[in-house]
């Protein structure tokens, strides 16, 4: 039996010049951190004598005589790009709700991977496992949908992740700040969960679409990054939450908004909030305000009704927690 434990991640940056519509002709970067909010998967061969097969347990529970027929897509889509046939019992669990903006969909293929890997026998290494997730999702799920997700989950940390030509050809820069700066980057960010449901590859194809129509602002959400990197080394942190704010304006020309976040964010800013944004493709989720500490009472208060999501950055990515041969 093996158990995976997959942080889900916090995106800073950069959004939508991860995709490869983008970074196939220009350069992209995003600037993210992990959490300490996990996707679990744990995974077991199954004995013959079972009436079914392979047993997948979600939100659903199927049991199949054949793992084509799974319904789940990314559970269906790693164990035929596995060529795994065997029998397996799969449980997933979750920290956080799925479509909620955390690349959880990532975590999710990123640690179901990982552990099959391990059901057989086999080492792989961070980079590979990223570029195979990215593979799961894209190319045989088929699901529209960036790059940066995978690589955060797999790698873990607070990054500079950079994207250009092939998607293999990314590039994890870890961003070195001292404990206490890091401790006051998560002391200025607080999450909120809207309650909005969405689902992030159809948000992401309505944007995708802009492409062309805005590449002046697709290129300037990449340079955001490096901006976003420069500050945390050495600027203020009231200028970091207002290249947030900066760069969620931006968001906002691809439809990444709505007239119920758009409430919610005005609230937040009239409490004391510098920047923030929604995370993940938009349209609903998590809500990330950025505001300095001695203002979070008055943020929080602002929104009644919705759930803080408390957590600490995490640095260590995707990790087999439990492994036995047995």
């Amino acid at each position: 039996m093996v158990l995976t434990r997959t942080p889900y991640r916090i995106s800073f940056f950069g959004g939508l010049s991860d995709y490869r519509e983008w970074f196939k002709d220009h350069p992209g970067a995003v600037l993210s951190a992990t959490i300490n909010r996990y996707c679990y998967i744990s995974a077991r061969r199954l004995l013959p004598f079972h009436p079914h097969k392979t047993r997948a347990v979600w939100s659903k529970i199927e049991m199949v005589q054949d793992n084509s027929e799974i319904e789940h897509p990314a559970i269906r889509g790693c164990l035929e790009y596995l060529n795994m046939k065997d029998g397996l019992e799969i449980h997933h669990d979750g920290d956080l709700p799925g479509r909620s903006g955390m690349g959880s969909s990532a975590s999710f293929t990123v640690g179901l991977l990982h552990a099959v890997h391990a059901l057989k026998s086999e080492m792989i290494s961070k980079r590979r496992l990223a570029i195979e997730a990215m593979e799961v999702d894209q190319d045989v799920v088929k699901e529209i949908v960036g790059s940066q997700d995978h690589v955060a989950a797999a790698f873990g940390g607070l990054n500079r992740i950079g994207f250009g030509g092939d998607r293999s050809d990314f590039i994890v820069k870890p961003i070195i700040v001292d404990k206490a700066r890091f401790k006051m980057l998560r002391r200025h960010i607080l999450l909120f969960y809207t309650g909005l449901s969405r689902h992030a590859s159809e948000v992401a194809a309505k944007q995708v679409v802009k492409f062309d129509r805005n590449p002046a602002l697709v290129g300037q959400m990449a340079d955001l990054a490096d901006e976003g990197e420069a500050i945390l080394l050495s600027g203020s942190f009231r200028d970091f939450g207002t290249l947030l704010h900066d760069a969620w304006q931006i968001k906002r020309h691809f439809g990444a908004s709505n007239e119920a976040i758009d409430d919610l964010y005005e609230k937040a800013l009239k409490a004391g909030a510098i920047g923030g944004k929604i995370l993940g493709a938009g349209e609903g989720g998590m809500l990330m305000i950025f505001v300095e500490p001695e203002l979070r009472e008055g943020v929080r208060k602002a929104m009644p009704g919705l759930l803080e999501v408390p957590f600490e950055f995490e640095t260590q990515g995707s990790q087999i927690v439990y492994y036995s041969e047995e």
